[in-house]
């Protein structure tokens, strides 16, 4: 019987421990759309102004958002807190954090008559802040296991399209080069037709940030139903995908703007999990993957070398 980590423990369930206060604002920003508008006005709150709110108490808190003492018991639960009381404790942390002088510069969204100098800074602050938020929300747990069966697969498919494509065929890249067999596919019906062949000890690996989009859904779940270990690299933990993930690794997006859809943020932090699998599975298959490597570097050698005129 297949080990479904994804469902088998709800946030804030016994034995789940809570996120440290450097992750409570990258869980407020990754789980923020997928709530009710009054979990999200609680959830706001917390993130504009954690030291204000970790002095409120659930009444407060509730007073303040325009919701209910239930709605904010919920909100915590919802962010992976046992109750109201672990939550204060995190935003107490949290203002700690920001008061030692961690607060970011710059905030603002790409305006259409930037100049280039402060789109430049503005990407680049965005880019940190979604690999900060991805880091700082990654279960290192999930991320374990979802390495150790790379590892042990006899092969293993990945499924994208759009963006996510374009991580998936760097993902299958790299297992190439380490030796491991592996495919990307963006074709719906290709990934279905192959998703069929795969068994126990096969891997599928749907790259969604959406977590619902139907072409990368379908060949997973197909992959899930032969037997294979599923695994989902999502932006939405409860979002459709989940459904058919044994591991599910989360990440994490700067905002959407006009000038920065949600395909450009998404790409860095699903590329940052896509690389934390390729290092994870390289360590436990050194001795296989070191010479791997070196053959891979010296058969594209010539290619890099100056032609003598």
């Amino acid at each position: 019987m297949k080990e479904i980590f994804a469902s088998g423990r709800g946030p804030g369930e016994p034995g789940t421990p809570p996120p440290a206060p450097a992750a409570l604002a990258a869980k407020v920003r990754t789980l923020a759309p997928s709530m009710t508008r009054s979990m999200q006005r609680v959830a706001e709150a917390v993130a504009d102004d954690p030291a204000g709110c970790a002095a409120l108490t659930v009444t407060g808190l509730a007073e303040l958002t325009g919701t209910s003492e239930a709605t904010v018991v919920r909100t915590a639960r919802l962010l992976g807190y046992p109750g109201y009381r672990d939550l204060r404790l995190a935003l107490a942390g949290l203002a700690a954090q920001q008061q030692s002088g961690r607060a970011p510069a710059i905030t603002t969204d790409i305006a259409v008559d930037d100049p280039i100098a402060d789109v430049v800074a503005k990407l680049a602050y965005d880019e940190q802040q979604t690999l900060a938020d991805t880091a700082a929300g990654l279960d290192t747990v999930q991320l374990g296991a979802a390495v150790a069966a790379l590892a042990a697969a006899r092969r293993t498919d990945v499924y994208g399209v759009g963006a996510s494509g374009l991580v998936a065929q760097d993902l299958t890249q790299k297992l190439l080069r380490i030796g491991l067999m592996a495919h990307a596919h963006s074709d719906p019906h290709l990934a279905v037709t192959n998703a069929v062949q795969l068994r126990a000890g096969d891997v599928a690996i749907a790259i969604t940030h959406s977590g619902s989009t139907g072409d990368v859904i379908e060949p997973l779940r197909v992959a899930f139903d032969h037997g294979a270990t599923t695994v989902a690299v999502t932006g939405r933990p409860d979002s459709p995908v989940t459904q058919y993930a044994d591991h599910v690794l989360t990440t994490s997006t700067a905002r959407e703007s006009e000038l920065r859809p949600a395909a450009m943020s998404s790409r860095t932090s699903q590329l940052l999990v896509v690389d934390c699998l390729f290092v994870g599975v390289a360590q436990r298959t050194y001795e296989s993957a070191a010479p791997a490597l070196s053959a891979s570097y010296e058969a594209l050698a010539h290619r890099h070398r100056s032609v003598a005129r």
